[in-house]
């Protein structure tokens, strides 16, 4: 239940260069570097709610963990996958719907921070957020 709350986006680390290895275009890469994300997470036993705010979309997901679901990143790439516990950790693997390529993505809380791990074609970026 650590991750229940909202998280306001404070920094990224190589999230420009994770968006140009997934076919991002530069102007998409500019928005999403400087998007202003909020989130808003809900965990409610193997249940979440989440929301996801920011200057480019609004958008509320509900999954199971374990189970597979849709989803579409802020530029319209389709994936399909699914989030897990391991440990204190949120594990996603998304295999992306135009390519078959997978994207993988960690949540953890990290002292007061939640920070969000992605890697795609070997790139690894971060999105460090903190507690709004």
């Amino acid at each position: 239940m650590a991750f229940n709350g909202t998280w306001k986006i404070d920094r990224n680390e190589n999230y420009e260069k994770f968006m140009e290895a997934m076919g991002v275009n530069i102007m998409k890469r500019k928005l999403g570097a400087h998007d202003n994300l909020k989130i808003t997470m809900h965990q409610d036993g193997n249940k979440f709610k989440i929301k996801e705010s920011s200057t480019l979309r609004t958008i509320e997901i509900e999954f199971t963990l374990g189970v597979n679901f849709e989803y579409s990143l802020a530029d319209g790439t389709e994936l399909t996958g699914s989030w897990n516990m391991e440990g204190n950790k949120l594990v996603g693997s998304f295999t992306r719907k135009d390519n078959g390529k997978v994207i993988t993505a960690h949540r953890e809380i990290i002292g007061d921070e939640l920070v969000q791990t992605y890697t795609y074609e070997g790139v690894e970026a971060k999105r460090i957020f903190k507690r709004a």
